[in-house]
């Protein structure tokens, strides 16, 4: 790694540069130097290294301190040492405040500087992993599909990630709920932090205060042991409610107080903890509907409810079904080394007819049992049939039989006209008054090859 390390030294004194420049070529480091800050600032650009020891007084157009400012603002990752023969406090505090990793006084230990720049490679690359970690997560956990409603979906979740307010989140079962708050959670500025989530629906209420809150030895039978709580889990991150309509009246006073106060005590304690958590909820129930009943507290849907995300069925958005079979059936292949599989036009279009009135965890599931009973690479509507989507035809409804008579309809339509033209697709769309780029996406949606 020292190999790889550029480190450049800025110091209009000569023998400072060569000295410096000797000992850390010896430890391993790649190292280049500049005698004032205008050459400092030109050598940072050029050569963006990884550390910077600054003299902070230098003759010239402008000193250490303001090349510190302008370079930590073009190069944030770049960490700077400085150095000063007749420095003080003040000055420190005010490179610290600029960004500077650390302030060392002149005549300079080599020592010292050597254990500065270990500790501060040792940071780059904890940050380095962290950062790789959280990008291969983000594509770990991605919003997959390209239709409008996805598009809108992905969209006001870039807007709603990097601020700090909460989110409450609607949708049928097996919508990606948990998912769409992972999203937020890793792309806003507490990533690197915990991911708590809970389901609510399986804490009894009263469990919900040692559960959420956790509890110290003593408080009652059994506590042996003090015990953390989920809201201790994800002090600093985020805490995801799930399922937050199905807890009781009683566990929802209790969670309302904590998230109005942003402190809570632990069950059997005294010590009052602060709390920093961003919530986000989500349910797949009509909440105003419940408030209306009386089964929700309307004070805890409007602390919940900042900002709305409706998260739609795959029914709504049925054209990303290809991509989340070839998603999930890549994702099962890698995971445990089956081969991966291809579909026919007709198992394509029999898969976007269907009703998936689980959603997108029926679909999972589904791919799943077709790559573990079907033997073949290539998937056709037997196959769909033997992985159990026996009722093709949109479970089963007048209107999704009526969906897919059509579809058949359409299709031969489409076949027929096409070959009058002779395959001229301009002349076909001319002849049944249809848009030229609507035609070539029907054409493609139904697999006819022209």
């Amino acid at each position: 790694m020292k190999s790889k390390t550029q480190i450049l030294i800025i110091d209009d004194e000569a023998p400072i540069r060569d000295v410096l420049s000797a000992s850390l070529h010896d430890e391993g480091y790649q190292v280049a130097t500049a005698p004032d800050g205008v050459a400092g600032i030109n050598a940072i650009n050029e050569l963006s290294p990884g550390i910077v020891l600054l003299d902070i007084w230098m003759p010239g157009e402008i000193d250490g301190l303001e090349v510190l400012r302008r370079a930590k603002q073009a190069n944030p990752g770049v960490q700077f040492i400085m150095m000063s023969g007749h420095g003080t406090i003040e000055t420190a505090v005010k490179a610290t405040k600029l960004g500077a990793w650390d302030f060392v006084e002149k005549p300079l230990s080599i020592d010292k500087i050597s254990i500065l720049i270990s500790n501060i490679l040792s940071f780059q690359s904890e940050r380095d992993e962290k950062i790789a970690l959280l990008n291969k997560l983000r594509k770990n956990i991605a919003l997959v599909g390209d239709s409008s409603a996805m598009k809108d979906l992905k969209q006001l979740i870039a807007r709603v990630a990097p601020s700090q307010s909460w989110v409450l989140i609607t949708g049928e079962n097996g919508t990606g709920k948990e998912l769409v708050a992972q999203n937020i959670h890793y792309l806003s500025s507490r990533a690197s932090r915990p991911f708590v989530a809970v389901n609510c629906a399986a804490i009894p209420s009263e469990l919900v205060e040692s559960e959420l809150f956790g509890y110290e030895k003593g408080a009652f039978t059994g506590a042996d042991k003090p015990k953390k709580g989920k809201f201790d889990y994800a002090n600093g991150g985020t805490i995801f409610l799930d399922e937050i309509g199905d807890m009781s009246l009683e566990a929802q006073a209790k969670i309302l107080r904590i998230l109005q106060e942003k402190k809570l005590q632990r069950v059997g304690g005294t010590e009052t903890i602060d709390i920093d958590v961003r919530v986000v909820a989500a349910t797949n129930k009509d909440l105003e509907e419940q408030i209306k009943k009386g089964a929700f507290r309307e004070d805890l849907f409007h602390r919940l409810n900042v900002v709305p995300i409706r998260v739609p069925s795959l029914r709504e958005r049925i054209d990303d079904v290809p991509a989340l079979v070839i998603h999930f059936g890549e994702q099962f292949a890698r995971e445990s080394g089956y081969t991966k599989k291809t579909f026919t036009d007709q198992a394509w279009e029999r898969m976007r007819a269907y009703s998936w009135s689980g959603n997108v965890r029926e679909l999972r599931n589904f791919v799943e049992r077709l790559y573990i009973l079907t033997s073949g690479d290539l998937i056709d509507v037997h196959d769909l049939k033997v992985a159990g989507l026996t009722d093709i035809s949109v479970g089963g409804s007048t209107e999704s039989s009526f969906r897919r008579a059509r579809a058949d309809f359409e299709k031969e339509f489409l076949l027929q006209k096409i070959s009058e033209n002779g395959g001229n697709i301009s002349k076909t769309a001319e002849a049944i008054g249809l848009e030229r780029s609507y035609l070539h996406r029907k054409i493609k949606s139904y697999g006819i090859e022209v």
